[in-house]
């Protein structure tokens, strides 16, 4: 009813409204009054009244007034209209931290990109895609034809018949049009007016008519200067809240912006406001904004907020909507000096707070930016405010992406966008005058920025604006226009006048004397540089798609560089001679005189020239610039400099201007900006050397370097440190040589391509070592798309090796790719350098050829630079390289190094290269290139020719490792000699040439030679071997030769009979072999026989709670409840397990030692972290396991039976007799203890075994021994190790008085040994044989210790239990409440029963154990009965329908099995009848094996017997295991003959097994039963592909918290749930202490520990325990191999199975703590992480 009213109201309203005069303004009123009694009641916001509330009294009437009728009726009839025209775009809005997916083929630029659900659905998903987390704030490209070059639409955008969105279809009808006109207006300039209303702003007179009363908020607003404590601090402070409610408003300002923290009177707000200003200032030097608004005021800006999502619903009805309110939105005010509403948004966006800002932005996102046409309109009002807008970002605190400029992104990308804004806004210029702006401030007197003391989160912020500028270049057009030109070139002149603020700034000044004081600032202009890297190639790429732009843009970059003033010449020219020819230059020393790494302006000319020369415009350069003014060298002068410097710096001329110099050059060179520095001032030397004269350019390059006067003459020097500089000198100026003539791998330098550059930086970083994908891209400049161009060219030249379980897959360097390899590579820093010619020459030497390391064959020089080479056939250059060598053959061994000579040969075999390239490619007579013959020839007359110094330096020892090059460069002169005089080589060449055969020879000659030897040695050394025997005969005649030919045959008969009986129960028991050999203790090396009155003799262990075996994951045991521990539930629900590594100690030793690690360890930093010393925890001394505690060795009694006697016993000792016996003997023993007590005992019931006859101490007649004695050091060990398995088993206290400590120590020995077995099944392994050493003696260890501990107990309370447990089996008085046969795991049974039953000998006074005889039957007894009892829980248990055939059993087996279900039948109702028996004995054979498995390795530690030899091989099926182990255990193999063959015994325990009501409840079903065999636990399955994995996380609500801020999804890897975790929502209190969701999952699901993977991380989290956990690599790899953490690169990464079976045998094998153990202490950890909030 009420509903009807409402909307009668509704439309009632909306008529009114719409026939008043002014209907906005009536709109307006009816807002203004409602809001008031809506928003702000009390001082907590009640959302959902709130949200009610709204609905019924503004919304609704306000949709009524839009459709003019009902709104759902009015949105029917729109929807019919307007079907298929529905938007084609996405526009989903990004969260913080959602997984987002660009396609690396088709995405225009890289900020391209979908959303999840699009990308599922797209054609992408199939290519080379990457994958990211969003920063927030961007939305999806989906539907954007001008974001991808194909696939622009997923599945779900595709418009299918492609129909262009044409406007005057969206259309709405004229009323609802003028009706939506009229809402949008006053609502939109409602919602402005208060977003940009600000402190001391006039309020409309309809507003402020409701701001009579006096209630107030006082607000604090989030600023990104003070912490979450400082605030929290404050708050409780200020407002006298506590801690709790402090946290709660924090963390709603930060996450919403602002937060009203106290109502109340003006005065009362006024008082808070004061004291938190107050309280914040003192801790930061601002204090917080605090304002104090009107309820009213408040009410109405909570209302303007709402009404965003509001707007944005109706929005999303139509087209036509979205139309009218962008109109609306950018409608020109009628206040002709008030921008337009949006306008007005968009300039206030840096004074509103987080929240608002949101909503305005998601509202701009769905409505202009949808529309092309609108978004233009936008783009172009947000060009004219980009200054503003930028200067406030600057000013402003918050993140960048909660901001309006990051709005460019969505625009300045749009290609058609960009161009239009370059026309008509001139958005370049604006962009950089904006930057210029900004960096102002920073200019010194001449005009160049100086960066000394910036503020760096200001500058930061700056160089976002770049980010911007790349956003406009991105696209190069495609087509020119007059004014794209215009505006494109006027944008350029604005740029290059930024790169003038640059060229020459920061110069440095060599120090002399003393080290500088203060490291001059260098970052700022380097971390410019790197923002303008991309910038200026994307200039260079722009004007070289048009001859005329291009050469307009060098002609203007040409009058820049003339421009500028940098370090003019003050000297006069003056004239150098050399080798008779004369440079006339100014002087300038590097060393002396000020010089700047940056040169931006001389860099982009060479960059420019270099494009004209490759497009062909350089013809055109004479009508553009005057030739006259094209002095290059003039224009080489400062990147010459720039070279000199960085070898100054490497001959450590500068090292007393500290490291802010070295980390320059460092960055100079380095992959992140050397080429747009480096490689472009060797462009601009290259650009020199082609047109200067070659002796004047080489001349120019040694006065630069400050070697003139050393070349040109014998300008020597006493002073060792000077000439060690000119040495490091020569080498870097010889180097500087080898790069202008060899590097020209430059498109337009030579003919090659891009690919061709990358390869060859591909084929170079291979050379140094085989590398990873990753590795390779860094080491590979990136494009403004972030590409290197790998992908296109790895397979060309390497081949991928892929990785194992650990480490990564590498590329390998293609055989045919080695001749490529240049050791003085230019992109080399100098330890690539040293490690690839290592590497090659290594390489080289095991191939057996020689070590020349030669210089490749290059590309030949595009026309314009083929004068280059000229360089090489200079007087000058053949000069130096006479002089330097001559300085080797000398041996002046100060003037020379060795590094200079490798460089100088280098350049003698680039020149003969050169020549002979050109002999082989034109008539010998056009060939003016005359190396070979100057080197002949020159300086021949004293025979100091360089020829002649090369051929005497063939002879040098000091030279030996340069040979080879010698050789083969001797050989090269030759050939050319050869070529020019057209004649086959001569006998020297050829000699040479077959030199490498020789020296194959000469090889297999001395192998030959070298195998000889040692085998005449061998002879020599069995000769005299033979005499020593000879002549000690007498040592040697008591040693049989080999074999046992020196046994005696009785001892083969033993030997015989031992091997006959390999049984390990009962009289038919075989004899335990040698027993633990003598050990040596870790620690202090000493060897000891473990004896059981020795000192003890330990094994590290690690004992800790497991739920490996679980079969009901997430249940927890206590003592409070069950009868946990001394009878384990079958589902095993959590174990205790102890685990060694096998490594032996002193008891003795370990004491010190650990005390000695508890004092080291206290003193680490967040020592907590790895080592719980509290809990006595250590690392094993020599593996670095993690452990707790020690298990002693315990030396085996040898049993000797007596076989004859056995027999004897046998006869009498039957089943129903020793039952008889067992149940007297408790009697008895109970009757005593009550004595003790003196209470009366009621009258017992005697069951059906009780005779009366039997004598409770006819126990004692089968033979009895004292037990044995051990040394007191055992004894302690002992107490030691069972208080540890006490306190973890049942986090308990430690005490060793507790009657639970014996029955823990059997429990955690059954469930080692359990748990070993699963792991043997799990990996296929065969029961024996398979384990390794450590296992093998920790298992070994913990069964002897866990027999011996009831030593250390009070006896009585040992046959407490026994008896407690027998209870289960059989009937015994007073034991109520044993659980049924359903209910008790039987191999804990089992193991505890054969433990404790030595404690039923005890008499009064005298220490009894049974004899090897009594123990024999006891233990075949109890094997027998616990047997039977397990067949009979397998029975009941398997109530499966599924009928497995058994083929061809036997008969006897099939009856025997039917005949035992009929028995059980008759005592268990609900028990399926008429299955046949060969499905039943199917059943147990598969049900009782792997307890069958477990006993055998239980009896095979206790006794030492040697199983079976079979059962060492993993050839054994299930099937034929079973005979095996059953003759092991002295059992039969058909186990159904046990039933008959004590029929009289078993029938009434069947029946009263099957009595229990436990029984018939879980028969119907009422209770759920363990099935045998037990399910295999496993790691959960992972899909294949992450980003399934990714998928699901993107759909994950946390199950505690509405709001969609950023969660960290977090799946756990042994149940599958996923969880939310770092979260506060989520985190819960355990014991008392407030922890994340991941740790409270991991104590219920794995007992405290877990394993965890990180969706959006993409790493597994180990955890241990509160404090610890670790991380680990993700089982998913990339194509290459390689784990992502953190999703850094991206890359689709797929499931690696090994690596996944990896993680599951870390967990199967209880080694997770042991691996956090390991990585935590190999990490340094300086901030502790607090794992318990994960």
């Amino acid at each position: 009813m009420a509903e009807g009213e409402n909307s009668v109201n509704g439309l009632q309203l909306c008529t009114k409204w719409w026939e008043a005069s002014d209907r906005g303004a009536a709109i307006l009123r009816y807002v203004v009054e409602q809001v008031p009694h809506i928003y702000c009641l009390e001082a907590e916001p009640q959302s959902v009244e709130e949200e009610q509330r709204v609905q019924e009294r503004i919304l609704h009437p306000l949709e009524c007034f839009l459709f003019g009728e009902d709104p759902r009726v009015g949105l029917e009839k729109l929807e019919h209209r307007s079907s298929g025209s529905s938007s084609q775009l996405c526009g989903r809005v990004f969260k913080e931290g959602e997984t987002v997916y660009s396609c690396r083929d088709c995405a225009i630029d890289p900020t391209c990109v979908l959303c999840m659900d699009c990308f599922q659905n797209s054609v992408h998903k199939g290519h080379r895609y990457k994958m990211h987390a969003s920063s927030g704030g961007g939305f999806c490209d989906c539907g954007d034809l001008e974001a991808w070059k194909t696939g622009p639409c997923c599945s779900q955008h595709d418009p299918g018949t492609s129909v262009a969105m044409e406007t005057d279809d969206c259309a709405l009808e004229a009323e609802l049009q003028e009706r939506a006109q009229t809402l949008f207006q006053v609502l939109l300039q409602y919602v402005t007016d208060l977003m940009v209303w600000e402190e001391g702003d006039e309020l409309s007179d309809e507003i402020k008519h409701g701001m009579e009363e006096d209630t107030h908020y006082c607000v604090l607003y989030n600023d990104e200067h003070h912490s979450y404590d400082h605030v929290i601090y404050t708050l409780q402070r200020a407002i006298n809240c506590d801690h709790n409610a402090a946290h709660t408003h924090t963390a709603l300002i930060d996450k919403e912006g602002r937060r009203a923290v106290r109502r109340g009177s003006l005065r009362s707000c006024q008082q808070a406001k004061e004291l938190i200003r107050s309280n914040s200032e003192h801790i930061t030097q601002q204090p917080l904004r605090v304002e104090i608004l009107h309820s009213a005021l408040m009410a109405h800006q909570t209302f303007a907020l709402r009404l965003g999502p509001w707007f944005q619903q109706i929005i999303g009805y139509s087209v036509g909507f979205r139309q009218v309110f962008c109109q609306v939105a950018l409608e020109p005010s009628a206040d002709s000096d008030k921008p337009c509403l949006i306008s007005r948004l968009m300039l206030h966006d840096a004074r509103l707070y987080k929240g608002a800002r949101k909503v305005i932005h998601e509202l701009i996102f769905c409505s202009l930016l949808m529309e092309t046409e609108y978004k233009r309109q936008f783009a172009m009002k947000f060009t004219e405010l980009y200054k503003q807008l930028q200067e406030d970002f600057i000013s402003d605190d918050h993140e960048r992406n909660i901001s309006i400029t990051a709005l460019s992104v969505q625009i300045f990308t749009v290609p058609t966008l960009a161009r239009q804004l370059i026309e008509e806004g001139s958005v370049i210029k604006v962009i950089i005058d904006t930057v210029m702006e900004m960096l102002r401030e920073h200019l010194d007197s001449n005009q160049r920025f100086h960066f000394q003391g910036y503020n760096s989160d200001k500058f930061f912020r700056v160089q976002v604006i770049f980010h911007d500028l790349r956003y406009i270049l991105i696209s190069k057009p495609t087509v020119w226009t007059e004014q794209l030109r215009g505006k494109f070139l006027e944008g350029f002149s604005v740029f290059l006048g930024l790169l003038n603020c640059m060229q020459g700034m920061e110069e440095v000044k060599r120090q002399f004397g003393q080290h500088i004081e203060v490291e001059p600032e260098w970052e700022a202009g380097f971390s410019i540089q790197i923002q303008l890297r991309h910038i200026l190639s994307m200039f260079q790429d722009w004007c070289s798609s048009d001859e005329r732009v291009l050469l307009l843009a060098f002609q203007e970059c040409h009058r820049a560089l003339l421009r500028c003033t940098n370090q003019p010449l003050h000297s006069e020219p003056t004239d150098s001679y050399m080798c008779k020819h004369i440079l006339h230059s100014r002087p300038y020393k590097v060393s002396q005189e000020p010089v700047s790494i940056h040169l931006p302006i001389s860099r982009l000319l060479a960059g420019l020239y270099v494009l004209l020369c490759q497009t062909g415009a350089a013809l055109y350069l004479p009508d553009f610039v005057d030739p006259e003014h094209l002095d290059f060298s003039a224009f080489a002068e400062h990147p010459l400099r720039c070279v000199v410097l960085v070898a100054q710096v490497s001959a450590e001329m500068w090292r007393r201007n500290g490291l802010s110099l070295v980390s320059q050059v460092y960055y100079y060179q380095d992959v992140k900006c050397r080429d747009e520095m480096f490689d472009k001032d060797i462009l601009m030397l290259q650009i020199a050397a082609s047109k200067m004269e070659p002796n004047h350019f080489i001349m120019l390059v040694l006065l630069r370097f400050e070697l003139f006067e050393v070349f040109n003459e014998n300008y020597s020097s006493k002073d060792q440190d000077l000439l060690k500089q000119w040495n490091r000198l020569t080498e870097e100026m010889l180097y500087l040589l080898i790069i202008i003539i060899g590097e020209r791998y430059v498109p337009g330098i030579s003919n090659v391509t891009k690919e061709d550059v990358t390869m060859r930086e591909v084929i170079h970083l291979l050379c140094i070592e085989p590398m990873a994908h990753s590795s390779l891209v860094k080491g590979l400049p990136e494009n403004e798309s972030h590409e290197t161009g790998l992908e296109s060219v790895i397979s060309k030249v390497a081949t991928f090796k892929k990785p194992g379980v650990s480490g990564h897959g590498l590329y390998e360097l293609k055989k045919e790719c080695l001749k490529e390899f240049n050791p003085f590579f230019y992109h080399y820093t100098k330890s690539q350098h040293s490690k690839a010619e290592d590497a090659q020459k290594k390489r080289r030497a095991q191939e057996g050829s020689d070590k020349a390391l030669r210089p490749p064959v290059p590309p030949p020089f595009c026309p314009s630079f083929s004068s280059i080479v000229r360089l090489m056939c200079c007087d000058v250059f053949i000069h130096v390289l006479r002089r330097v060598l001559q300085r080797a053959v000398e041996e002046r061994s100060s003037l020379w190094s060795e590094a200079m000579i490798q460089r100088a040969l280098h350049l003698i075999g680039q020149a003969l290269l050169e020549e002979k390239t050109q002999l082989e490619a034109s008539n010998v007579d056009e060939v003016t290139f005359d190396f070979s013959h100057k080197a002949r020839t020159i300086g021949s007359d004293h025979s100091k020719s360089l020829f002649h110094f090369l051929s005497k330096m063939k002879t040098l020892p000091s030279l030996e490792a340069q040979k080879d090059m010698i050789n083969w460069l001797l050989q090269m002169f030759e050939i050319v000699k050869c070529l020019r005089e057209k004649s086959s080589p001569s006998a020297l060449c050829a000699v040479d040439q077959t030199k490498p055969e020789e020296s194959v020879q000469d090889r297999k000659r001395k192998a030959e030679a070298a195998k000889l030897h040692r085998q005449k040695i061998m002879a020599q050394m069995s000769a005299m071997q033979k005499n020593f025997i000879e002549s000690h005969k007498m040592l040697y005649d008591n040693v049989p030769e080999s074999g046992s030919q020196g046994e005696s045959s009785a001892s083969m008969e033993s030997a015989m009979e031992l091997g006959e009986r390999r049984v390990a129960v009962g009289p038919q028991q075989g004899v335990c072999p040698a027993d633990w050999e003598a050990l040596t203790c870790i620690l202090c090396q000493e060897e000891q026989e473990v004896q059981a009155q020795a000192p003890a003799m330990v094994l590290t262990a690690c004992v800790q709670r497991s739920t490996v075996l679980t079969q009901c994951r997430g249940k927890t045991l206590s003592t409070k409840e069950s009868s946990y521990p001394l009878f384990m539930p079958p589902d095993l629900a959590v174990g205790t397990h102890t685990g060694s590594c096998g490594h032996v100690m002193h008891a003795t030793c370990w004491q010190k030692y650990f005390e000695a690690v508890q004092n080291t360890t206290r003193n680490r930093l967040h020592a907590e972290m790895i080592i719980d010393l509290e809990n006595g925890e250590y690392m094993c001394p020599l593996c670095k396991s993690l452990c707790n505690t020690v298990v002693p060795l315990i030396p085996m009694e040898p049993s000797k039976l007596n076989y004859e006697s056995a027999e004897l016993v046998g006869q009498v000792l039957t089943l129903p007799r020793w039952i008889q016996i067992v149940l007297a003997r408790i009697k008895g023993l109970r009757a005593a203890q009550a004595a003790d007590t003196s209470t009366e005992t009621g009258k017992e019931e005697t069951g059906f075994f009780e005779d009366g006859q039997t004598d409770f101490r006819s126990i004692l007649s089968f033979g009895v021994q004292p037990p044995p004695k051990y040394s007191s050091s055992i004894t302690d060990m002992l107490v030691v190790c069972a208080t540890t398995v006490h306190r973890v088993g049942l986090q308990s206290a430690p005490n060793e008085m507790c009657p639970h400590v014996p029955v823990m120590t059997w429990n955690t020995c059954a469930y080692t040994i359990q748990a070993i077995d699963n792991m043997l099944q799990e990996e296929g392994k065969a029961l024996f044989g398979s384990l390794q050493n450590r296992q093998l003696a920790g298992l070994k260890a913990v069964v002897q210790f866990s027999a011996v501990q009831r030593l250390k107990s009070s006896q009585t309370v040992i046959q407490k239990h026994f008896t407690d447990m027998l209870a289960a089996l059989l009937p015994l008085p007073n034991a109520e409440g044993t659980p049924s046969v359903l209910e008790v795991d039987f191999f804990h049974l089992l193991v505890g029963l054969v433990l404790s039953i030595p404690a039923l000998y005890q008499e009064e006074n005298v220490d009894l154990q049974p004899s090897a005889i009594s123990t024999a039957y006891n233990h075949l007894h109890l094997v027998q009965l616990v047997t039977m009892a397990h067949v009979l829980q397998v029975l009941l248990s398997s109530q499966d329908s599924s009928v497995v055939i058994g083929g061809g059993e036997e008969e006897e087996e099939a009856r025997a099995a039917a005949a035992l279900y009929s028995t059980i039948s008759q005592h268990a109702e609900g028990l399926r009848a008429g299955v046949p028996g060969s499905v039943i004995a199917d059943r147990v054979r598969r049900g009782v094996l792997p307890f069958l498995r477990c006993a055998a390795l239980f009896f095979n530690c206790l006794t030492g017997v040697p199983p079976p030899e079979e059962l060492f091989s993993t050839a054994e099926t299930s099937e034929s295991q079973l005979p095996l182990l059953c003759s092991y255990l002295a059992l039969p193999c058909n186990l159904f003959q046990l039933f008959q063959d004590h029929r009289d015994t078993v029938t009434p325990l069947i029946q009263r097994w099957c009595g229990n009501g436990a029984i018939k409840k879980a028969l119907k079903g009422e209770m759920s039963i363990v099935r045998y065999p037990r399910n295999r636990n496993r790691l959960i399955n992972l899909p294949e592909d992450y980003s399934i994995l990714l998928n699901q996380a993107s759909h994950f609500k946390c199950p505690k918290s509405s709001d969609d801020e950023r969660k960290h999804p977090t799946l756990c890897l042994f149940c599958g749930t996923m969880l939310c975790s770092q979260s506060p929502c989520c985190q819960v209190q355990l014991d008392g202490e407030e922890v994340g969701a991941c740790t409270a999952h991991a104590a219920s699901c794995g007992a405290g520990v877990g394993m965890f993977l990180r969706v959006r991380e993409c790493e597994i989290v180990l955890m241990a325990s509160r404090t610890r956990g670790s991380t680990y690599p993700a089982p998913y790899l990339d194509d290459y191999g390689e784990t992502d953490p953190q999703l850094g690169r991206g890359n689709p990464l797929h499931l690696c199975p090994e690596r996944y079976r990896k993680l599951h045998q870390l967990w199967q094998q209880h080694c997770i703590l042991e691996e956090i153990a390991r990585s935590l202490e190999v990490l340094n950890v300086m901030f502790a992480f607090e794992w318990q909030m994960l």
